[in-house]
């Protein structure tokens, strides 16, 4: 059992799941694994997508999975909105390997979709587990 209170322990077991999906999204997007383009291109949507539901959850670990799930799914679908937005200094960045990974470079209402199920599969999935931690 341990002695953290419980806001603290959630935050920490959040940040690290955004620190590992940060990893395998490293490792997806820049790793030589040879995937068909379909899930390159998906696999890394979803996996940022992921990495932006455990963020905001290690941000306020006190919301529920659905107030997050929703919150994450206006902050996805507000960034790639946002690619439709252009001007030189926004391009260059989104030129630079950190811009790419962050903010993309092209609008896909298919990304969007994507984020969406993928939030969508990780609050589920952080509701049933939390349960189990409280429970």
């Amino acid at each position: 059992m341990s002695n953290q209170p419980p806001t603290l322990s959630r935050r920490l077991r959040c940040a690290s799941l955004a620190g590992l999906t940060v990893l395998a999204g490293l490792v997806w997007r820049l790793a030589p694994l040879g995937l068909p383009p379909f899930l390159f291109k998906y696999g890394g949507s979803a996996l940022w997508a992921v990495m932006v539901y455990w963020l905001l959850a290690a941000m306020f670990p006190r919301l529920a999975s659905l107030k997050l799930a929703i919150a994450a799914c206006g902050f996805a679908a507000v960034v790639e909105l946002s690619r439709l937005h252009h001007s030189p200094a926004e391009d260059a960045f989104r030129r630079t390997l950190a811009g790419h990974l962050l903010l993309g470079r092209i609008f896909s209402l298919w990304d969007i979709a994507t984020y969406w199920i993928a939030i969508a599969m990780t609050g589920f999935s952080d509701a049933i587990t939390s349960r189990r931690v409280r429970g």
